[in-house]
């Protein structure tokens, strides 16, 4: 990613975390979510150009490593790459993500400070008083903040496949979805569908943190960005 786009991001953060006013701080988000998915439009080769999709292991610790995969497939997913959860290994769960080099890049990125934010937003959490299952309570938080993140995400990254209709981009992106799919099979033949389920009462209250991300975050600790690599 140029080093020019990162800055912008980094400046709209910083006045989303000077400001006490909710609706200024929304604002900025929505700025700094939207500035990430114009550069995966922006960052598209010709039509006729030939890529390669390349593809990266990541590996999520626990505590929550099933929740903290999810949370990156879903991620990845909505910038265009391909994951599978492809089970535990090397000390947590792996999730293996397809994608060309852009897009794994912005999903490193934002799936590193999600990570973070998730964390730090769960330790915050208070289960209402008389819940009978903590943990459940705690498990569908983070299926919800991961639920709404997602949905912003694919929000922002619609708009900007429809800022960029007439331009080409649209071929260009159908193509690159079949080379990833094709890699994808390559690897993986058999593929089996999951849905997780959640029998907890936190998942409204993780929908509205979710909805509080920052979307664009960056610059987080190299620990946590070896973790993800």
């Amino acid at each position: 990613m140029r080093e020019r786009t990162l800055e912008r991001v980094r400046k709209l953060l910083a006045k989303a975390e000077r400001t006490d006013n909710e609706h200024e701080r929304a604002t900025f988000m929505a700025a700094a979510s939207a500035l990430m998915a114009r550069h995966g439009i922006d960052s598209l080769p010709p039509a006729g150009t030939r890529q390669v999709p390349g593809d990266r292991i990541v590996t999520l610790p626990g505590p929550w490593a099933r929740e903290k995969a999810r949370l990156v497939s879903l991620v990845a997913q909505a910038l265009r790459c391909r994951p599978l959860l492809i089970g535990r290994g090397d000390g947590g769960q792996r999730v293996h993500v397809f994608g060309f080099a852009a897009d794994l890049e912005r999903a490193d990125l934002l799936a590193t400070s999600l990570l973070l934010q998730m964390a730090s937003g769960l330790a915050r959490v208070e289960p209402p008083e008389g819940v009978p299952a903590v943990r459940a309570y705690r498990r569908s938080w983070l299926l919800g903040f991961t639920d709404e993140v997602y949905r912003l995400l694919c929000a922002a990254e619609a708009r900007a496949e429809a800022e960029s209709a007439g331009t080409g981009s649209a071929l260009v992106l159908a193509d690159r979805r079949a080379e990833v799919e094709r890699a994808v099979a390559a690897q993986y033949p058999d593929i089996r569908m999951s849905v997780p389920r959640t029998s907890g009462t936190g998942y409204r209250d993780g929908v509205a943190a979710g909805r509080r991300a920052d979307l664009g975050r960056t610059g987080m600790g190299t620990a946590t960005a070896r973790e993800l690599t």
